[in-house]
């Protein structure tokens, strides 16, 4: 099957920021986490697919072609749920759900009266009356009830708690069950990404870390743990990022078999949390050295 999104070398400037060279795929059947910290990038990338912002090079595919992109049948085919979901305050749920649905001709009302009912949302509440996590969730119902093939989620969990965010999870998950569907979600909290995804894309600045399965971006990087003294101007280049404390040196490296030969038994080696590798590739985080 042809991929549901594809990004090549794109681009967009602002006056203080630029998107630039970014590249993913992600084919059907398949959850795409979409990391990096605040001013990364990941909102602005999102606004590109969607054709909320003019990109100033590069290309985006929707299902297989780039000449989808204006269109209302591409649109249809998208599910979005951005990170402050926008509603008239003024209508009940059903009265909002009234408008939205005229816009999509496979409106499924029995597919939002579930999730309606699985997330507990009262029709007959004004959306203005609702909390944060409560609005999440109607969106949510909106962009899974229209049979889209793209779901796309502007940090979707935000607001959530635990319980809503395992329940986010599972949606997901049965979503791309079929094989022929894809998830793309932005998100800060990355141990939700660790349960589901199974591709992680991270922006620092603008640029383009990696795109790569989210189990291989786990089986090549490494956090390396020992005393500052052991740091050098020479061992520096193993890494990507470091920071020290009064019990040592904390550093993320993807040479872990250099590392251990260099540093024999006198460093400790771990697996990386995909926040490990977001934390330590940040700009602040290189370059730092220990104090001695």
């Amino acid at each position: 099957m042809k991929n549901l999104l594809e990004i090549e070398s794109i681009r967009k400037t602002y006056d203080s920021f630029t998107l630039d060279d970014v590249s993913l795929t992600l084919p059907p059947g398949y959850i795409m986490g979409l990391i990096g910290p605040n001013g990364a990038g990941k909102t602005t990338l999102i606004k590109l697919i969607m054709n909320a912002a003019r990109r100033d090079g590069g290309t985006i595919r929707l299902f297989g072609s780039n000449d989808l992109l204006h269109t209302e049948k591409a649109r249809s085919r998208i599910g979005f749920v951005q990170d402050e979901p926008t509603f008239y305050g003024h209508l009940t749920l059903a009265g909002m759900k009234s408008i939205i649905a005229g816009f999509y001709p496979d409106w499924d009302e029995d597919e939002f009266q579930r999730f309606i009912h699985r997330f507990k949302l009262p029709l007959s509440r004004r959306v203005v009356t609702l909390s944060r996590g409560m609005t999440t969730r109607f969106a949510l119902s909106l962009a899974l009830s229209h049979r889209a093939d793209l779901l796309i989620l502007d940090e979707p969990t935000t607001g959530l708690d635990p319980a809503s965010r395992r329940e986010l999870l599972t949606i997901m998950s049965e979503y791309i069950e079929d094989g022929s569907r894809s998830v793309l979600f932005s998100t800060h909290i990355t141990s939700d990404l660790e349960r589901v995804a199974d591709f992680v894309t991270l922006l620092q600045a603008g640029k383009l870390v990696f795109s790569s399965e989210k189990d291989e971006i786990l089986e090549n990087w490494a956090l390396v743990k020992g005393d500052c003294q052991q740091l050098s101007e020479a061992n520096r280049v193993y890494f990507e990022g470091w920071r020290e404390s009064d019990r040592g040196f904390e550093a993320l490296t993807q040479q872990g078999n250099e590392i251990q030969r260099y540093f024999d038994e006198e460093v400790l080696i771990e697996k990386a949390s995909l926040e490990d590798i977001m934390f330590y590739t940040t700009p602040r985080h290189r370059g730092r050295t220990c104090s001695h």
